[in-house]
């Protein structure tokens, strides 16, 4: 059996997912992530939110809902510090309509059916609730356990049942090439020992460059890396 993580584990990992260092190969879409967040949060009533987390074993962007929660549960395969429910997405065990919001990022291409997942996610939000989920387009298979990839066309028509959907690239198609790049050259590294030196010297300057070029890369999408999603029901 697996160790469940560390609460300081837990914490680290969910600091470097909202606020990302220089060297962290997915550092272009992880802060266009969090901005895209901090705008959604602002259409959101400003206090007595129910909030669900599906697949909330670090929960990075539970801070940005700032004083907006009254209550918040995690739910995950995996037992974490943070997580307060065992649970699968495509199950959850909850009542129809409980949540205004539900979170739910970086899941979906685990699951060998996500409709069922997002199924669920509609039957627990409340009329006129919010969601928030975010998916790869391009990425480098981390695991056996992922399934699939997903195209803006392919997230709305996953999600064709809501009342609105906005997707939203986290970064241009300059911004997905740089992040690519980092993430072949820290995946694919040889010793292995080379991956702390390209975290300190090539991934940085890789960053930095790929931010400044994205101002230049207009606002094409086709090969972004990562796409989030706002949705009301």
């Amino acid at each position: 059996m697996r160790a469940q993580p560390t609460l300081e584990q837990v914490s680290k990992e969910s600091r470097e997912r909202v606020r990302p260092s220089l060297r962290n190969p997915n550092w272009l879409i992880l802060r266009q992530r969090r901005r895209i967040i901090e705008e959604g949060v602002k259409r959101l009533p400003t206090t007595g939110l129910t909030v669900l987390d599906v697949g909330g074993r670090l929960q990075p962007y539970r801070l940005l809902l700032g004083a907006r929660v009254k209550s918040y549960v995690a739910i995950d395969p995996q037992l974490t510090p943070l997580v307060n429910v065992a649970a699968v997405a495509e199950a959850l065990p909850f009542r129809d309509g409980q949540f205004d919001l539900v979170i739910c990022t970086q899941v979906l291409e685990y699951l060998p059916e996500p409709a069922r997942a997002v199924d669920e996610i509609r039957r627990v939000l409340r009329t006129g609730g919010s969601a928030l989920i975010s998916a790869p387009a391009v990425f480098v298979r981390d695991s056996d356990r992922e399934y699939w990839r997903f195209l803006p066309e392919g997230l709305r028509y996953l999600l064709r049942d809501f009342a609105e959907v906005e997707v939203i690239p986290e970064g241009n198609s300059v911004a997905g090439l740089f992040r690519t790049l980092n993430v072949f050259l820290v995946s694919f590294a040889r010793p292995k020992f080379l991956v702390p030196v390209l975290a300190w010297t090539l991934v940085p300057v890789l960053n930095v460059a790929g931010s400044i070029l994205e101002r230049l890369g207009g606002t094409g999408d086709y090969f972004t890396a990562n796409f989030s999603v706002w949705i009301r029901k």
